[in-house]
């Protein structure tokens, strides 16, 4: 018996979800300001129904976000954002930057070995020039505070 249309394609997409996640990201990426763009003009059309979903979707979107931000992703996204706020330069590829954070153990200034977390004297800390932007390296927060590479 031959599968309907609508069940094959999702037979399909189930499939092929890791090859078509892929394809979509690399199309973005080639994309950039198409994608920017449409999705400019996807609110702009839409303002009263984007509203009205998170009207009557609060507690979802709660517990959903709440979720995502304790993923490796969630936690990525949030340090990435943070930088930018911060002023780091955007001439980087900021995914490349998070690989070097993350694998650095030791601060780039008094080699202590760095921890993970909000708070602390070893904590990881991005150091750069407030002025420029530039990236000056990983360092502990007391050696960060101090300003030591400045």
């Amino acid at each position: 018996m031959p599968l309907d249309k609508k069940a094959y394609d999702k037979e399909y997409c189930e499939k092929n979800k890791e090859k078509r996640k892929e394809c979509y990201k690399e199309w973005r990426k080639n994309n950039k300001e198409y994608h920017k763009a449409w999705h400019k003009e996807y609110r702009e059309n839409n303002k009263e129904h984007i509203k009205e979903y998170r009207e009557n979707n609060k507690e979802y979107i709660k517990a959903y976000d709440k979720e995502y931000r304790q993923t490796e992703q969630g936690i990525k996204n949030r340090r990435i954002k943070d930088w930018r706020r911060y002023g780091i330069s955007l001439e980087y590829d900021y995914d490349i930057i998070y690989d070097i954070y993350i694998n650095c153990n030791v601060c780039d200034y008094c080699k202590v070995e760095l921890v993970e977390g909000m708070y602390g004297s070893n904590k990881k800390c991005l150091d750069h020039d407030h002025e420029t932007g530039e990236i000056r390296g990983i360092l502990c927060n007391n050696c960060n505070i101090k300003d030591v590479l400045a």
